[in-house]
């Protein structure tokens, strides 16, 4: 049978379970407010765990104009250094399993890789010019994860699409340079030629990418 709590046991707890509301007036509100969205926003990008301590004394230290610890260019690199952390940390499995699938692919008849990584099939060889670096071409593709997933296509769509050779990401801008117009390749795009540890809804950070791209044209 639980314990019964006597008059002032009673009285603690009900006391302890009402916190007095620090929000007074209208800039305790919009504080409040704002380390809401600055909790909001940080969260977002798969940062929980930071010491609030610190950031207190940053924004005292900004309002009261007091020497502060980093500069503006410094305190966006350590954020960026800090996220980068985070997205190669939650990749890292993707990643893995790419390296695997690359290291096995390489050794079938047909890939071609290439020094920077990026591995290639032939799957038709046209008979045109080879575009620049600064050409706009234009191309039908359609683009898949290694578990078959696919992202995007261009024949659904029922139009190519056009763009610039070094407009696009590193495996597409250096493949398009190695084909000739009328050619149809199939790449096959490391994470680090691609979108990086970065996600990129619905391609997970880490990801290898799988094309076949065909060049119609150089605009």
């Amino acid at each position: 049978m639980p314990l019964l709590m006597n008059a002032q046991q009673k009285k603690t707890a009900l006391n302890s379970s009402k916190e007095i509301n620090p929000l007074k007036n209208a800039n305790d509100s919009a504080s409040y407010a704002i380390g809401i969205g600055i909790a909001n926003f940080y969260g977002h990008q798969g940062i929980y765990h930071l010491n609030t301590d610190l950031i207190a004394r940053a924004i005292r230290d900004i309002f009261d104009d007091s020497t502060v610890l980093l500069t503006d260019d410094q305190a966006n690199e350590v954020i960026m250094d800090y996220l980068g952390s985070i997205e190669l940390e939650k990749a890292k499995p993707v990643i893995e399993e790419g390296e695997k699938f690359l290291t096995e692919n390489k050794k079938k008849p047909g890939v071609i890789t290439t020094s920077s990584g990026l591995q290639y099939e032939v799957l038709k060889k046209g008979t045109g010019a080879l575009p620049a670096d600064t050409a706009t071409v234009l191309c039908h593709y359609k683009g898949k994860l290694l578990n078959g997933e696919e992202f995007e296509n261009s024949y659904h769509r029922g139009e190519p699409l056009s763009f610039k050779v070094n407009g696009v990401i590193e495996g597409w801008t250096e493949a398009l340079k190695l084909m000739p117009v009328g050619s149809t390749y199939k790449l096959y795009i490391p994470h680090y030629l691609a979108y990086g540890t970065t996600d990129r809804h619905p391609i997970p950070g880490g990801s290898v990418l799988v094309f076949e791209v065909e060049l119609l044209k150089i605009l």
